[in-house]
């Protein structure tokens, strides 16, 4: 696999999320998950990302998707780049999700270590500030992740979900490698500000959720069936309605791919490597299967043409993300 940078980090041209193999997407099974994680590893996927918060929502609680990783990867530390995130103490699932933030500097500097021993290692490669806490200035927040990479404990620093300002102002404390966030061809919000103050900045950018959590490889066509703890049942754009009336966008992609003899989620990918090469995405899987699939859009070309047509459909999505 081709490389990339994020600021000063070279990583693979794709990353790994493995927020689904602990929550929101149905039970898993860390059997199948760990043999994903080290086939990504055999495919050249060096980017692999976590939080500590991911599997709050599913049977293994809080810290269980790091601690699948370091349990997975303990002896292959020097192949990869490990990032995950702090700064969110809890997820509360009810009609919809509800963080619990906690942005203060004991806490990420407590969090820090807590992530260390499951992922088990000595050092994060990137770990980003998972959500901006509204009660902590995000330049403390920063600032008590600045000190962790002074400490040797973190190389660099990456911002979650944030506006342009945010990322500006973090920035301002110390250099931001990465800035994630939702995108992909239904969900285009931070092409206006996010993208340019990143790219004015030096920051590279990290999509997650580039096939739309499923629904831009056509694989979902309703909710029924769903676990009930796979998030997608709480989201306004898998609602039913909203689903019927996204199915062009998918019928779509479906002909381009056909076209073009690949994967309607490849295409979706290929469309998200279209934006610059400043953009690393993390498709998420639990499954081999899919892992193969994803990495595999690496190599998928679209022609203008292609991208026209996939820039007018995209502007009619309806319903919200959340």
């Amino acid at each position: 696999m081709r490389t990339a940078q994020l600021g000063e980090l070279t990583v693979s041209a794709q990353g790994l999320g493995c927020m689904g193999m602990s929550q929101s997407y149905g039970p898993g099974d860390d059997t199948e998950s760990a043999a994903t994680l080290l086939r990504a590893l055999e495919l050249g996927v060096t980017l692999f990302d976590t939080s500590d918060v991911y599997g709050t929502t599913g049977a293994g609680g809080f810290g269980a998707n790091e601690t699948l990783l370091g349990r997975t990867l303990t002896g292959r530390r020097d192949e990869l780049v490990l990032a995950t995130k702090c700064g969110i103490r809890d997820i509360v699932r009810g009609t919809a999700a509800r963080f619990v933030l906690d942005g203060t500097p004991d806490y990420l500097r407590a969090a820090c270590d807590a992530s260390l021993r499951r992922l088990q290692t000595d050092h994060i490669d990137l770990y980003y500030l998972h959500r901006v806490d509204p009660n902590t200035p995000i330049e403390d927040s920063i600032g008590a992740m600045a000190e962790l990479v002074a400490a040797g404990k973190v190389r660099h620093l990456g911002v979650s979900e944030v506006t342009a300002a945010q990322l500006e102002a973090a920035h301002g404390v110390h250099p931001i490698t990465a800035v994630q966030s939702e995108y992909s061809l239904w969900t285009r919000d931070i092409e206006d500000e996010v993208v340019p103050t990143a790219r004015r900045l030096g920051v590279g950018i990290v999509p997650f959720s580039p096939l739309g959590r499923g629904f831009l490889a056509g694989t979902v066509t309703t909710t029924e069936g769903m676990a009930d703890n796979d998030s997608r049942r709480r989201m306004p754009r898998f609602e039913a309605e909203a689903l019927r009336a996204n199915q062009r966008i998918v019928d779509t992609v479906r002909d381009i791919a056909d076209q073009r003899g690949v994967l309607p989620g490849q295409v979706a990918i290929a469309w998200v490597y279209s934006r610059g090469d400043d953009l690393v995405p993390i498709p998420g899987t639990k499954r081999r299967t899919y892992l193969e699939q994803n990495v595999a859009a690496v190599d998928v070309e679209l022609t203008a043409e292609d991208l026209t047509r996939l820039d007018d459909i995209a502007e009619q999505t309806v319903g919200g993300r959340y």
